[in-house]
């Protein structure tokens, strides 16, 4: 994913002291699910109770408001999705990166430019930013910081959505993660290392970098020549994986603290490119959900993951990646009404929200396409929003 690299590279700027004090205007808060905002514009007194808040903002709450939540998201990089799907469910949100040009940085209430993820300081930093903040809840957004982050868990003050380290390490390791699914009995593809390679292999099959992301460093294979030929082409540590044959879907799920599955979300995967989704649908499927369930829980995942999988046809289902983050297609779940950022947000606040599996929308299409956000710098060289307003979406989940 595009995004991932945000926090990789060198600043275009250098940041200045002043830079994360940047404040936009707020959001509207989220809607409930589809069929829960067709039920409440039906109510009797819908109109009155708007009136008695619009009374009570006038005349002062008779009864203290909810502290709002204080999110801090790291490695924010192009995830303008997430952070304004967490404003809108009420969160106050905190966003890093190294990139002083990461337009999510532009979309949170506050942000902060941070060292790269391999300095010494980076933690130091972000657990200065939880305290300055209040920050009660970090969600990384790309997978560069996880094992970082899952090590560091205790030491922020502040909720990591992450798993046991162990989990983050062999799922960040496609190899460790085919051994791992073995181990706890998920279905995996047949993978080998290249110097433990069968002499019979049934083409075509896949060469896989490790530590890949998207789809950067695997290779369709037809035959023996070309599998020989992508081995010696790669420059990254890489395996062979058979290739599958069914129906690809993924599925997003999300677990709390003790790794009940919340929900899991299935769509079809319509359309990629660079390995992520760009068109899908949300799709009522037992079996699918089952397995996101069964697979989360097996593993031990906290937060948010998207399981990808291939439904093969004699029915069997094989696990062929999971990014223990929210995914690529994010606000398709989030329109299908996962809420997945309420559930984050519980979590953080110490609540325990109970499964609800199989409770969104199905038959929602996705369809994505480009946006950007003008920036103009200001007399001290900051950058803010050039447009007045913020680009809003068309319809709202």
């Amino acid at each position: 994913m595009p995004d991932e690299f945000e926090c990789r590279g060198q600043p275009p700027f250098a940041a200045r002291q002043h830079d994360h004090g940047v404040r936009l205007r707020r959001r509207p808060g989220l809607r409930g699910r589809p069929h829960e905002q067709h039920e409440r514009g039906d109510e009797p007194g819908c109109d009155e109770a708007e009136g008695d808040e619009l009374e009570a903002a006038q005349h002062g709450a008779t009864v203290p408001s909810r502290p709002v939540t204080g999110v801090l998201f790291t490695c924010a990089g192009q995830r303008v999705d997430i952070v304004t799907a967490f404003k809108r469910a009420g969160a106050r949100t905190v966003a890093t990166d190294l990139n002083r040009l990461a337009p999510a940085l532009y979309h949170a209430d506050t942000h902060a430019f941070v060292p790269r993820v391999d300095d010494p300081d980076y933690v130091p930093t972000l657990r200065a930013l939880v305290h300055e903040h209040d920050i009660k809840l970090v969600v990384p957004l790309t997978d560069l910081d996880h094992g970082v982050l899952s090590r560091a868990k205790d030491e922020l003050g502040a909720l990591v959505l992450l798993p046991a380290p162990e989990i983050v390490d062999a799922l960040a390791d496609k190899w460790l993660a085919h051994l791992l699914f073995v181990e706890r009995g998920i279905g995996s593809p047949d993978t080998w290392l290249p110097d433990d390679l069968p002499a019979e292999l049934e083409f075509p099959v896949l060469v896989k970098a490790r530590n890949g992301f998207g789809s950067r460093g695997i290779y369709r294979c037809r035959d023996r020549r070309e599998l020989d030929f992508f081995l010696d082409y790669t420059t990254e540590d890489s395996m062979v994986q058979a290739s599958c044959h069914g129906e690809e879907f993924s599925i997003d799920v999300f677990c709390d603290l003790e790794s009940r599955c919340l929900n899991a979300v299935p769509r079809t995967m319509i359309e990629s490119k660079g390995g992520e989704s760009i068109k899908g649908m949300t799709i009522s499927d037992a079996e699918l959900i089952e397995i996101g369930r069964s697979v989360a829980e097996t593993l031990g995942l906290v937060g948010p993951a998207n399981i990808q999988c291939f439904r093969e046809p004699d029915r069997t289902h094989l696990v062929t990646d999971i990014n223990p983050r929210f995914g690529g297609a994010f606000p398709l779940p989030t329109a299908a009404g996962s809420r997945y950022p309420e559930l984050a947000i519980a979590l953080a606040e110490g609540e325990r929200p109970e499964p609800t599996l199989g409770d969104f929308q199905a038959g929602l299409y996705m369809t994505r396409f480009f946006s950007e956000l003008v920036l103009s710098a200001g007399p001290d060289g900051t950058l803010e929003p050039f447009a007045e307003e913020l680009p809003e979406p068309i319809v709202e989940p």
